[in-house]
């Protein structure tokens, strides 16, 4: 068997998998099948591009997700380094300049001489190549139907949507202030709030607009993630869903009145100059001209300037619990190991983790060690236990959350935790973390 490590796809999956086997000093080969062959969503030729959101969501940790990125810390990823290095205002979440967090991480592995960045789009692979298919939601087809006929499986599939982006210049700040939730963090969010009047006309119009769906087959059939749920889709569950959902305003108060809105849209910065702002919860399958028409209707938006209109593409993943161990190795082939969104995993950070394990245990699988599932009280565990053990006949897209995790007890944490959701998430935070401590001085250091 051959002991040059293949990583198929450059995205976040790709990058940090080719970094953790780089760092174990592995030779890689990644390959990068864009700009030879561009995808719907990508702009660049850039590693690493983020094509949804520059939110990489929580960093704090009582917060599940926030959890998880210190875990991946502690594991000296890429993802999480090239994000702390270009991160943008985002009160209590890790937001970045997505031009220069996708540089910055192009150049990382650039510089490493273990690794070969290869442009070049892959519809094969050789059976004996030591391998990570990292390919993402965008898999090409060649590379799909190729992967369909090596697993013996079909595809599930879901509908991914992402959020509209405006010019700041272009809000009025006669409406709409600025403040983060609980004035958590940096007052990093730009808010428009929207009293019962303006709610109740904004949310008809939504709920009656025109969607753009033609681009999209199998119709008929589409499943949305649940994380990820178009605005429209999730407006017609019923008048008061949005406003219980993204568009809820606790924690927030209008310095005009003195009061809580009766709903709030909320916008993050996009970019570290804070020119360009993301609609939070916002993604969309609407036409262009009716994002205009029905976004503009939120008070602070009725001039705003779109620079990026909302999107909906196809997402491909596949049957993990059938065909995937915890290390993510492959079940029927021991040098194949897969990565990223195509596993089953939603979220930014959620993908670059699965990368993380896989090449720490590609690493360990050419070394002839043990392969190595991280312990189940630890957020890596916790998510990827999941992923691969889920009732096959049912697997949906999972981010993660503290429902994953076993649950707490006097006895495994040491002390009794605080009733409340934020102590009983802090007691949660400090097992994973001690945890994962000791299984790092077992296995990585």
């Amino acid at each position: 068997m051959k002991r040059e490590v293949w990583v198929i796809g450059g995205g976040l999956a790709g990058s940090e998998a080719a970094w953790q086997l780089a760092q174990a000093g592995e030779r890689v080969r990644l390959f990068e099948m864009r700009p030879v062959v561009n995808t719907p969503a990508h702009k660049t030729s850039c590693l690493g591009e983020l094509v949804c959101s520059n939110s990489l969501k929580a960093d704090y940790l009582e917060n599940a997700a926030g959890l998880l990125k210190a875990e991946m810390r502690l594991m000296n990823s890429l993802i999480i380094k090239a994000a702390d290095q270009t991160r943008v205002p985002a009160g209590g979440a890790l937001a970045v300049d997505r031009e220069e967090f996708a540089r910055t991480v192009t150049k990382l592995l650039m510089d490493r001489p273990e690794v070969e960045i290869v442009r070049e789009e892959i519809t094969s692979l050789p059976l004996d190549q030591p391998v990570i298919i990292a390919t993402g939601p965008l898999t090409s087809p060649a590379f799909t139907q190729w992967l369909r006929g090596l697993l013996g499986r079909e595809y599930l599939y879901f509908y991914d949507a992402v959020a509209p982006i405006v010019s700041k210049d272009s809000i009025d700040f006669t409406k709409a202030f600025f403040g983060s939730r609980y004035a958590r963090g940096e007052a990093a969010y730009i808010n428009c709030p929207l009293n019962e009047e303006e709610y109740n006309r904004f949310w008809e119009n939504l709920v009656s607009a025109e969607r753009r769906l033609d681009h999209l087959t199998e119709e008929a059939g589409l499943k949305y993630f649940e994380g990820c749920m178009p605005i429209e889709v999730l407006a017609a569950r019923g008048r008061d869903t949005i406003r219980f959902g993204p568009m809820k305003p606790v924690g927030l108060v209008d310095p005009k009145t003195g009061r809580r809105p009766y709903a709030v849209l909320q916008l993050r910065p996009e970019n570290k100059e804070g020119t360009l702002y993301n609609l939070v919860g916002f993604q969309t399958s609407l036409r262009w001209g009716e994002q205009k028409r029905v976004f503009s209707l939120i008070p602070g938006l009725a001039e705003a300037e779109f620079v990026r209109y909302g999107v909906m593409h196809r997402n491909t993943f596949i049957n993990s619990p059938e065909l995937l161990l915890p290390t993510l190795q492959w079940k029927a082939r021991e040098n194949f190991f897969f990565a990223g969104q195509l596993i089953g995993v939603e979220g930014y950070v959620e993908s670059a983790a699965a990368g993380l394990v896989s090449g720490w245990n590609m690493a360990r699988f050419l070394r002839g060690e043990t392969l190595q599932a991280f312990p189940p009280e630890t957020a890596l565990g916790a998510l990827f236990g999941h992923i691969t053990t889920a009732d096959p006949r049912h697997f949906q897209p999972m981010n993660i959350n503290f429902g994953l995790f076993p649950p707490l007890t006097p006895e495994n944490t040491g002390r009794r935790y605080g009733k409340s959701k934020k102590e009983k998430n802090q007691a949660y935070a400090k097992r994973a973390l001690s945890v994962l401590g000791r299984f790092i001085r077992n296995f990585v250091e």
